[in-house]
């Protein structure tokens, strides 16, 4: 019998203010989860989302329920079955992820399963990739000085929330004239909003909407007309949503902390890519910890969402590298 030890800890982290159309946040809360097992140490971060009903505590409670099982060896493909998804979960299953490459003596994409997946160029060594940078919602004068300061970024992701948003998408656009955009709303739209905005949008450029309406409302997607690519987020949590999301959306976000970690982030991937959907890689509010698995993900994702670690105060030793909006693999010190 496999004979580990599993430490579970809670931190907060401070970060630049930040809003979106439902909350505001300066901080934010992890669950560290960390594995022992022959003198060789594997960690992994979530993310709790109050959206989805989680906190710290919920999390640390969670894990806690399996400390036998995990400390008697419980494997990955058994943790998917037994955990339910979230970010409970993919602190667990990326410090499994971590354990097993550190106790291989290898770097994780050397690995099998991560070697397939990353295969698609005929090599699995990850390259650099680069992430959007995310505007904070505000007003549309302080929207346009926030793309004043950002307007070297090649790719910006601006945060929406319904009346207003012209004039928001107008000032970035002219102050950042040079930048692709992609927009997403939370689920902050009407079905009039849409309709209205959408063509202007078009008109400014913009390459993706995500998540127009409330995830319990999208069906409204299946009757409109999308000039503009439409992309799942809060409706979209892992492979099983993937049948009811056909019709609605053309991309799908990943996530790992709604994924409930990289193993069923890799199995959404491949699956939606079979599906025809084209795929984007996203993030909550995380550490360099938290973003290295993504870093995988985004591999292979038309749209790279990794930018948390950039509003943060301090980061972890040895931390994501970024250079502008260019992110680079995360050394083995970190994770992985």
């Amino acid at each position: 019998m496999t004979s580990r030890k599993l430490n579970i800890s809670t931190e907060n982290w401070s970060e630049e203010p930040f809003a979106i159309s439902r909350s505001y946040e300066d901080n934010f809360d992890v669950v560290v989860v960390e594995l022992e097992q022959n003198g060789v140490k594997g960690w992994g971060e979530g993310s709790p989302t109050e959206h989805y009903h989680e906190t710290v505590d919920q999390s640390q409670a969670v894990i806690e329920d399996f400390r036998k099982e995990l400390e008697n060896g419980m494997s990955r493909s058994e943790l998917q079955q037994a955990m339910p998804k979230g970010a409970s979960r993919n602190a667990v299953d990326c410090a499994l992820w971590d354990l097993e490459a550190k106790l291989a003596g290898k770097r994780i994409w050397e690995l099998a399963e991560i070697s397939q997946h990353l295969a698609t160029d005929g090599k699995s060594e990850p390259g650099s990739v680069t992430t959007v940078y995310t505007l904070s919602l505000d007003t549309p004068e302080k929207m346009g000085e926030a793309a004043v300061k950002h307007a070297r970024r090649p790719i910006l992701k601006i945060k929406l929330t319904g009346d207003g948003d012209l004039e928001r998408l107008a000032a970035i656009s002219e102050n950042a004239p040079n930048s692709r955009l992609v927009v997403d709303a939370n689920e902050g739209w009407t079905l009039e909003h849409f309709q209205r905005f959408v063509p202007e949008l078009k008109s400014l450029g913009v390459e993706m909407i995500e998540q127009p309406f409330p995830a319990e409302n999208d069906d409204a997607l299946k009757s409109l007309k999308h000039p503009i690519p439409v992309c799942a987020d809060e409706s979209c949590h892992d492979s099983a949503d993937l049948e009811r999301l056909q019709g609605l959306y053309e991309f799908v976000n990943i996530k790992l902390d709604k994924t409930g970690g990289l193993t069923e982030a890799l199995r959404l991937q491949a699956k939606a890519e079979s599906m025809g959907f084209r795929t984007m890689v996203g993030c909550m509010s995380s550490t360099s910890l938290g973003i290295a698995p993504a870093f995988l993900i985004a591999q292979r994702a038309e749209i790279v969402d990794i930018d948390a670690p950039l509003y943060l105060y301090e980061d972890r030793a040895s931390p994501i590298k970024y250079k502008v909006s260019n992110v680079f693999p995360p050394a083995a010190e970190l994770w992985g």
